[in-house]
């Protein structure tokens, strides 16, 4: 009874009601008029339990536009002995922010929850430790608190190793690296009217006094090569310097992305957010503006938008309505719709250069609504705009600490500082040194609502998930500890023939168990078969839809080759082809070029090779595209079709455990984290045309002089005649319509390649989904059975030090009940700044 009730408390406080708690007030009463009589312990709740949780559960209602409170109050609940558990009782300052509606949590409370949860999480660990060390004096081996103990520790490493990732995307020149310099706090990423970002850069944190580090890591290499490390200006330099070479070496090291570590001055000092990355990605222009083959640029954003915790879309002031932006937008529409839906609070638009409104401009918030009405149109529903001058805090933020160089002081004199210039009492202009106005200019910038913002929303929402699940994970390891201890009591209290009776009914039990297991592993096999087959239908539709987009270019660079210039739309994608071809190769023409317009004709071999250079570096970016569209699409869809399986593997493994359960009287509540399934890439080279050698004769005539006698004393006379002569002219030939048919082979091997590791991908996948569930109930099988084992074993050799050993129990179920309230006094806290998103 006790343990149920604590598992109710546990429950009520993730989503507390009036009625769950006037039906608690109830139980807890019942149980403890029970519990005194027989001397046992009472149920202690801790003392804020009833007015943390009914206040909850009025702002859910109040959330739900129900303002009425009705009959209950606090004064209904009857008088209940309270815990005295320090750490579960609140100040009077803390019950007064009861009252108070959810407030967003600041970086510095969920810092402290953090490292509330973090201390109790491994003072648990300690405890079981010490717990388990003292039974093997004993000759205990405790093998059943292994996974407990294991448990607990991977939850401590995931609350240190958890990532919160910050997505920002751009148009080119829209300011995105000098933004995100100015959230770093440095001006150390390139910036320049051209492209910077030729890959994604990854910004993660370090501490201060630390040595900031620029990495390069290439495809095929484990490790990452060192850039640069030291002084902003030094990395930021040499980064310009690779970026540069990168695009003219059209990325010959295969670059996939780079990584500064550096301190990032908005989570200076707060250990929680140290998983905190900037994702500098590149945008749509910027991969038009690469000369080469910027697929994996693409892939990497689409990486990014799917995992991220929030976006910052970097908008120019000066032209946020530019063609390119309504791509962007598009992609990042369709890329996370249903994020987009259920998230309105983790997008920010930012429209960066504000600086730049002349006196004329209308009025930044007049241009604000516009871009408001413009983003509605484009289907976010709730834009959030912030309007800044990423350059004016960037300069602001190293004048404060003392780190601008001239040229950083003088752009800060010359662009802002006329801005703070104040007439005196005589009116004569009072021109203020840059340091003295350095904390309004960065607040005037808009960098400094934005950093809070950002970290206001990765916390309240990324951070509350982590910190309530690591809860759930304590909370779950200390009942399984305290269910050990409960039945160990309860074992030692009955007669031994009893117990031995119960051990083999639980045995019985145990076997049933897990031949239902093997029942869900088939099902689970008939659903792999299930998830196999739509990724296979989306694999062959890209199959027949990259033929049918590569044959439709293949057309048009048939129809326009002999068309001129003039007549050719310098917008459509075919006419750099076609002007690339023309200036680079010598076709054969006139009489010598081929009546199928399928065929050209070249001079020799070298030119001929430079046409189906050409033609493949224009169809393969194509076909990469094109499969980067398809794959995304079909990991949407896949972690919807998986996640609707591994919810089915929970519900038949939790219904096992909860028929299991009510024989021990325990519970099991699984749990199983959907990862996407991973695609493996589509490697289109580019094809190896047959450029075949012809010959052909060209029947030629020719006049020859010719003599014929007329006889004697007279003279020959002379006359032309037209020879036919033949003429062979060698040339090398390109049959497109055979290029068109190898691609389209190359394609169906690569698909052929695709469905064989998608297969296996997929199998082992799942199979690891089944496997997770499967060890949690059989850890949980094997856990009661080595106990019950040891229970008889001990009961056969120590049954005279059974008082003593019942009271060494009983105070080690009070000290692990002592964690699970300490747990729940801080689940309570924690859920005062529950996002609404999840409470709905």
């Amino acid at each position: 009874m006790q343990q149920n009730l604590i598992s109710l408390m546990w429950d009520i406080d993730r989503e507390p009601t009036e009625l769950a708690l006037k039906e608690f007030v109830k139980a807890v009463d019942l149980t403890n008029n029970i519990l005194r009589p027989l001397n046992e312990q009472p149920i202690l709740v801790p003392s804020d339990y009833y007015v943390r949780n009914l206040m909850v559960a009025e702002r859910q209602k109040l959330l739900n536009r129900d303002n009425t409170l009705g009959d209950w109050s606090i004064d209904a609940f009857p008088e209940i002995n309270f815990s005295t558990d320090q750490n579960s009782i609140q100040t009077e300052q803390e019950n007064n922010s009861m009252s108070k509606p959810q407030e967003n949590i600041s970086s510095e409370k969920f810092q402290e929850t953090y490292n509330k949860i973090h201390d109790t999480g491994t003072r648990l660990l300690q405890y079981l430790q010490e717990l388990r060390a003292g039974r093997l004096r004993e000759g205990d081996n405790t093998n059943g608190l292994q996974s407990v103990e294991d448990a607990i520790t991977k939850t401590l490493e995931a609350l240190k190793e958890q990532k919160y990732q910050v997505a920002v995307i751009a148009a080119m020149k829209a300011g995105k690296s000098t933004f995100i310099n100015a959230l770093i706090g440095a001006d150390v990423l390139a910036s320049e009217s051209e492209a910077c970002t030729v890959c994604r850069t990854i910004v993660k944190p370090i501490e201060l006094g630390q040595t900031p580090q620029l990495w390069e890591y290439r495809e095929g290499q484990r490790k990452p090569e060192k850039v640069a490390e030291g002084e902003a200006g030094e990395i930021r330099q040499k980064f310009l310097d690779r970026t540069h070479e990168i695009r003219t070496t059209g990325n010959r090291d295969n670059t996939t992305h780079f990584e500064l570590a550096h301190p990032i001055e908005a989570i200076n000092g707060l250990s929680s957010l140290a998983g905190f990355t900037l994702v500098d990605t590149p945008g749509p222009n910027e991969f038009a503006s690469a000369s080469f083959n910027t697929a994996a640029l693409k892939q990497t954003t689409l990486e990014a938008l799917r995992t991220c915790d929030a976006i910052l879309f970097i908008l120019d002031y000066t032209s946020f309505r530019d063609d390119i932006n309504a791509e962007l937008l598009l992609d990042l529409i369709e890329q996370r719709r249903e994020f987009l839906a259920n998230n309105t609070g983790k997008i920010y638009f930012i429209l960066n250069k504000v600086d730049r409104k002349a006196e004329r401009d209308r009025p930044i918030a007049e241009v604000v609504e516009n871009l408001r009405k413009v983003l509605i149109e484009f289907g976010i529903t709730e834009p959030v705009i912030y309007p800044t001058s990423a350059w004016q805090g960037l300069l602001a933020k190293l004048i404060q600490k003392k780190e601008a160089t001239k040229e950083h002081k003088a752009d800060f004199k010359n662009f802002f500082l006329a801005r703070y210039i104040e007439e005196d009492e005589d009116g004569f202009p009072h021109v203020p040194k840059p340091d003295q106005v350095a904390t309004m200019a960065l607040q005037d910038s808009g960098i400094k609502t934005i950093e809070n913002s950002v970290i206001q929303t990765v916390v309240q929402n990324s951070g509350w998930n982590l910190l309530s699940e690591v809860l759930a994970e304590f909370n779950k390891a200390a009942q399984a500890i305290q269910e050990t201890l409960i039945t160990e009591i309860r074992g030692w209290e009955m007669e031994l023939g009893d117990l031995q009776q119960k051990v083999e009914e639980y045995r019985q039990h145990s076997d049933s168990a897990r031949r239902k297991v093997e029942k869900v592993k088939k099902s689970v096999e008939s659903q792999k078969v299930i998830l196999i087959s739509e990724f296979s239908e989306g694999v062959d539709v890209f199959a027949k839809n990259a033929k049918k987009q590569i044959e439709a270019e293949i057309e048009k660079l048939v129809a326009n080759l002999s068309k001129k210039d003039s007549s050719i739309d310098e917008n459509d994608n075919i006419f750099p082809i076609i002007r690339i071809l023309r200036k680079t190769v010598a076709y054969l023409v006139g009489e010598y070029s081929s009546n199928d317009p399928y065929k050209i004709r070249c001079k020799n071999k070298e030119e001929a090779q430079k046409v189906v250079k050409t033609i493949n570096g224009y169809c393969t970016p194509i076909i990469h595209n094109f499969w980067l569209d398809t794959q995304n699409k079909l990991v949407i869809d896949g972690e919807r079709i998986r996640a609707n399986l591994v919810e089915r593997i929970k519900e038949d493994i939790q219904a096992i455990s909860d028929e299991l359960s009510k024989y021990i009287g325990n519970a099991l509540q699984v749990e199983i984290s959907n990862n996407p399934i991973q695609f493996p890439k589509f490697e289109f080279a580019g094809i190896d045309a047959k450029v075949q050698k012809q010959q052909k004769v060209y029947p030629r005539t020719r006049k020859e002089t010719r003599k014929r006698s007329r006889g004697c004393c007279k003279p020959d006379k002379v006359y032309e005649i037209e020879v036919s002569i033949p003429e062979t002219i060698s040339y090398y030939e390109i049959d497109l319509r055979l290029i068109l048919q190898e691609i389209g082979r190359k394609i169906d091997e690569q698909v052929v390649e695709i469905l064989e590791l998608l297969q296996r991908v997929i199998q082992k996948q799942v199979s690891e989904d089944f496997r997770k569930g499967e060890k949690q109930i059989n850890n949980y099988i094997d856990r009661f059975q080595s106990e019950f084992d040891q229970l008889l074993k001990e009961r056969a050799t120590r049954e005279v030090e059974a008082p003593q050993i019942i009271a060494t129990l009983e105070s080690q179920k009070a000290e692990s009940n002592g964690y699970l309230s300490e747990l729940l006094s801080i689940q309570g806290s924690l859920n005062i700044w529950k996002p609404a998103l999840t409470e709905k």
